[in-house]
């Protein structure tokens, strides 16, 4: 079963943004598209390159010559050095899907009281009150936590 590490705030990647994170020893990206999130390791399968710095953006299909049509925007991950394109919502390349792709990742977003802190008073001095204090929310509201699962 695989292992969950947070990433950050779900609100701390904008739509059509992207944090590179190290989970487990790997380096990963993870993106949002439209407001879901998505994940794929940090390495070309061509020569290794830091595929996350890459350009996202679509691609452009057509039916016949002189007709185009721009796909997909947003969802397609160029590598920076040599151009090889990968859907970032699977990992599967676009020119050879069967036999090239790119480790794609679980992604979860959570919202959840987490207990940041927690103190208690060790040794009761009948001369000063204490109470045991939890601090359970981030700035007075819970706000959703992204997690990759490695």
């Amino acid at each position: 079963m695989p292992s969950k590490y947070e990433v950050c705030f779900a609100d701390e990647i904008p739509a059509g943004g992207r944090r590179i994170v190290d989970a487990a020893g790997r380096s990963i990206g993870v993106f949002n598209i439209d407001n879901r999130f998505y994940a794929v390791r940090n390495s070309c399968p061509h020569k290794g390159a830091p595929l996350c710095l890459g350009v996202v953006e679509g691609y452009v299909t057509g039916e016949r010559p002189g007709e185009f049509t721009f796909e997909r925007e947003g969802e397609i991950l160029r590598c920076p050095w040599h151009g090889w394109e990968f859907d970032l919502k699977t990992g599967e390349s676009v020119f050879n899907p069967h036999k090239v792709w790119v480790r794609s990742y679980q992604v979860s977003v959570e919202t959840e009281a987490r207990v940041l802190a927690t103190a208690e008073a060790e040794a009761a001095d009948p001369g000063i009150e204490t109470y045991a204090v939890s601090v359970e929310t981030v700035e007075g509201r819970e706000r959703p936590v992204l997690y990759v699962h490695v």
